[in-house]
């Protein structure tokens, strides 16, 4: 097998000439002229380049039609919001899913991005949305944790970017998949929560002994709440009440503990 190329000289020239060509469109257009393989136009695309170069780019077959090519147009500091705009809805999933996490592609353009994958989401393979929960920003997260596939869900669980807010809605929501709580309630990062374990505890879908694992970690304010909650399971609610009596505090004088109202106090 012959060892691998190197292109990086030929990149370095291509750089300088862009540089020199400036905003002048015939002079870019002379150097993508010279960029013979997409390998070396997608390296070249990584620097920093004219915006004149950029728009040449997009214009010019057969990189006007190369996704790959035109994912480095998008992601570059200097691409015109309006040709990124163009050009996003062009793009693969795992492009778009950078584009949507780059901070200085303009804010316009990283939504479009999230829009396009969360509309791309029903028809993409299982193993793409396993990676694309790893990394997704937190538009992104929020229809994934309902997704139907156990092994997505775990995924988002581990995603740094996942915010606690948005976790809690996904519990609280009327189709919460089982498997969401299930494995909210196994994450060592998540268990802990007080939010999270609250919101587990009022869900009325929560698995019976998920649900009781919760009661004790409560305060007595959130621990009436949950005995108070026609839509839990009697089970839950009583253990929430006992829960409640054991911490109601000192004996009255007749020797009895103070009642459940008492203890709302």
């Amino acid at each position: 097998m012959p060892p691998p190329r190197d292109d990086s000289a030929a990149v370095d020239r291509l750089h300088q000439a862009a540089l020199r060509a400036g905003e002048d469109v015939e002079g870019a257009r002379g150097v993508l002229a010279e960029c013979g393989e997409e390998a070396v136009l997608v390296a070249l695309l990584r620097r920093s380049l004219p915006v004149r170069f950029l728009e040449q780019v997009a214009a010019t077959p057969p990189w006007s039609d190369r996704p790959l090519v035109l994912a480095r147009v998008v992601l570059s500091p200097r691409a015109p919001r309006a040709l990124s705009l163009r050009l996003v809805s062009m793009l693969y999933w795992r492009d778009l899913a950078d584009v949507s996490a780059t901070p200085w592609v303009p804010g316009a353009v990283r939504v479009r991005a999230e829009g396009i994958l969360r509309d791309m989401l029903p028809e993409m393979r299982l193993g793409d949305r396993i990676t694309l929960a790893k990394l997704a920003m937190p538009a992104l997260l929020v229809p994934l944790l309902a997704d139907a596939d156990a092994k997505v869900v775990d995924a988002v669980l581990l995603n740094p970017r996942l915010r606690e807010e948005d976790l809690v809605t996904a519990i609280r929501r009327e189709s919460v998949p089982r498997h969401l709580l299930e494995g909210v309630a196994s994450s060592s990062r998540w268990n802990e929560r007080y939010a999270i374990r609250l919101a587990l505890a009022l869900q009325p879908k929560t698995p019976l002994p998920v649900g009781l694992l919760q009661l004790s970690s409560l305060l007595k304010a959130d621990l009436i709440r949950v005995s108070q909650s026609d839509t839990l399971a009697p089970l839950v609610r009583a253990a929430a009440l006992a829960t409640v009596e054991r911490m109601a505090g000192p004996r009255g004088p007749s020797g009895h503990s103070r009642t459940l109202k008492d203890s709302a106090r």
